[in-house]
């Protein structure tokens, strides 16, 4: 799709791939994500570990493992 307005630039609606509002669980973990990178660091490991620094666990209850965070990253793309 594209606008007119911006010489045939393709157009991006907003939230266009969003299928849903998000969670109060996406969005708490979107916040802690945002201030893990800012302040630990953006390697897999630092993540992990930020998360659980922060008591912001896996959707089971369990601290995040690098494989339980790249698993909830996929379906949470999907």
């Amino acid at each position: 799709m594209t606008n007119s307005a911006t010489d045939n630039q393709p157009y991006l609606e907003i939230h266009q791939s969003r299928t849903h509002e998000p969670t109060p669980y996406e969005y708490k973990l979107a916040a802690t994500l945002e201030e893990v990178f800012t302040r630990d660091g953006h390697d897999l490991a630092d993540v992990v570990r930020g998360l659980n620094a922060r008591k912001v666990h896996a959707p089971d209850g369990a601290p995040w493992t690098e494989q339980s965070f790249r698993a909830e990253m996929h379906r949470l793309g999907a």
